[in-house]
């Protein structure tokens, strides 16, 4: 009788416990048996991401055919990126950067409408807090060099003006350093913020900007070497404009005639971006007015 009842349900036992069937590894079959463990993600967003992530990563690597070597030289190269980043600087920004990535991401969150400023990258050294200014008065401190009047409108898309709009603005000094990099440089040095008039206008003096090199010490600094780049960005000045009921621009206005502006290391500029720079008596003048888009409902 124990035989009989072992013999009528052992095979299904074993069944029940049986392993799932090895399944053996291929080139042609893995990328589905790694998208195959994705389907149990409960977050749509995450899901996509790493779906269409895996996709394009095995499509790279299919196409390049790395060697062993070549992909752990790739992984130092990301873990040597990682070491440089600190509170001051990030290179993983600036690798996204030179890469085009930070102005392709802008630009397809910030498609321009009507005759809106264009955005363009905030940049790494961007820092919060700058000191409000009256209008008319300098952020450039006791920083030498040639002295500049900024002025312009904010104004909507119909033309206008916007009355307590914001201007965050920061640009580097005539030795190409952001404060944050130059310790000789006083806190928050060319750097200030300022609010537009009923006129919409606003106004305020520094010193002209100038061209400069990306940090070019570490890994990003290398790769654009082995690939025949340069590291210069031309001369510009940041902006962060906003006001209440508008959406708000993080852009730059360059320089028209800078040698760099058709080679930017970081492909940040824009034609409508671009500004003449005219001699005044001793100074500089730099007219630009932005315009910005209505708040999204």
């Amino acid at each position: 009788m124990s035989e009989l009842l072992q013999a009528q349900t052992t095979p299904t036992v074993a069944a029940s416990l049986a392993a799932p069937a090895m399944k053996e590894f291929s080139e042609a079959s893995h990328l589905d048996e790694v998208l195959g463990r994705l389907e149990a993600t409960k977050d749509p967003r995450l899901k996509k991401v790493m779906s269409a992530l895996t996709r394009h990563l095995f499509a790279f690597i299919e196409e390049i055919q790395p060697n062993e070597k070549e992909w752990m030289q790739g992984i130092q190269f990301l873990t040597e990126t990682g070491k440089m980043c600190d509170d001051v600087r990030q290179e993983f920004i600036l690798l996204s950067d030179v890469l085009g990535v930070s102005m392709l991401v802008d630009g397809i969150n910030h498609r321009r409408e009507a005759n809106s400023t264009e955005s363009s990258v905030v940049g790494p050294f961007y820092r919060a807090g700058a000191p409000h200014y009256p209008m008319g008065s300098s952020i450039a401190n006791d920083t030498p060099g040639e002295p500049v009047h900024v002025s312009g409108r904010v104004k909507t898309t119909e033309g206008k003006p916007i009355a307590g709009a914001l201007l965050d603005a920061w640009h580097t000094a005539p030795n190409g350093l952001y404060e944050v990099q130059d310790p000789d440089q006083p806190e928050y040095n060319l750097r200030g913020v300022f609010t537009t008039d009923l006129d919409g206008a606003y106004d305020f003096r520094t010193v002209k900007p100038v061209s400069y090199s990306i940090p070019d010490d570490g890994p990003v600094g290398k790769l654009l070497r082995a690939v025949g780049r340069h590291p210069w960005r031309p001369a510009h000045i940041h902006f962060i404009v906003s006001a209440p009921g508008y959406q708000p621009v993080v852009t730059q206005i360059f320089t028209d005639d800078d040698k760099y502006l058709t080679s930017d290391a970081v492909f940040g500029v824009k034609s409508s971006l671009a500004v003449p720079y005219n001699k005044v008596g001793p100074a500089w003048t730099c007219e630009y007015d932005f315009t910005l888009k209505p708040a999204k409902s």
